[in-house]
């Protein structure tokens, strides 16, 4: 990897230092796995695919509401400092690349969103055990958490340029939440494939657990959308020298 971005990553985590702002992905998690192990006990009548069924109920309000939300929080934050007082001078004027302070934020989003869901799987394995279901999750839920992946870090460019134009820490957390509700609208019409916030959670399954995706096509969307929304922010740091 290169020097200036390693110099960068290493920057943007020393900013993060004591913040509070991880708590939210450790705590939003645990009430979407609560509600959902609740509403799956309490209709085990109706939910009789296991494993499947359990996913359904955790994932709902969880992909579509908390995570674009959580993310549109946290690349927030990593914009916050650049906001306040003068500080966009000094950060302007370091000496590395625009790409390269572009990409150390960009990475620390990464970081954030792949624990973000490594933690939800293990409260859905957790919460699965205690319900009681048999064995492990399906081996296909690892491809489905993959995916989650990919599509948050969609997301997160989406947040990173909003909440690098909007100087505002609320109103980019405000586009993330209905960045999140109107992907589940337009993944009800059928074109969540195109649309960058229903990405997170089709690659999630969520809700429907046994979807068939178009795994090329969202591929080709999540790289898309990524170079273009990079190449949009690297462009904004550009104009802020003008």
């Amino acid at each position: 990897m290169n020097l200036s971005i390693i110099r960068t990553i290493k920057s943007e985590r020393l900013k993060l230092k004591r913040s509070p702002v991880w708590l939210a992905f450790l705590i939003l998690p645990v009430i979407s796995a609560f509600f959902g192990t609740t509403n799956y006990m309490a209709n085990q009548g109706v939910l009789q695919s296991e494993w499947y069924s359990l996913w359904s109920q955790h994932s709902l309000f969880l992909c579509y509401i908390f995570m674009p939300a959580l993310i549109g929080t946290y690349c927030s934050y990593l914009w916050r400092l650049e906001h306040i007082r003068n500080n966009w001078n000094s950060f302007l004027t370091a000496p590395v690349p625009r790409l390269s302070l572009y990409l150390g934020k960009l990475v620390q989003a990464a970081i954030m969103i792949i624990a973000g869901n490594a933690w939800i799987f293990l409260l859905y394995c957790l919460c699965g055990r205690l319900c009681g279901l048999p064995g492990l999750p399906p081996k296909e839920s690892l491809g489905w958490f993959a995916c989650g992946i990919l599509g948050g870090i969609v997301i997160g460019c989406i947040q990173l340029a909003v909440s690098m134009f909007i100087r505002s820490f609320a109103v980019p957390i405000g586009v993330g939440l209905a960045g999140g509700i109107g992907g589940l609208m337009i993944t009800n019409q059928g074109w969540g494939l195109y649309y960058p916030y229903s990405l997170y959670c089709m690659g999630m399954r969520a809700n429907n657990p046994h979807m068939t995706l178009d795994t090329d096509t969202f591929l080709a969307g999540c790289i898309v959308y990524i170079m273009l929304l990079s190449a949009l922010s690297v462009w904004g740091l550009r104009r802020h020298e003008q």
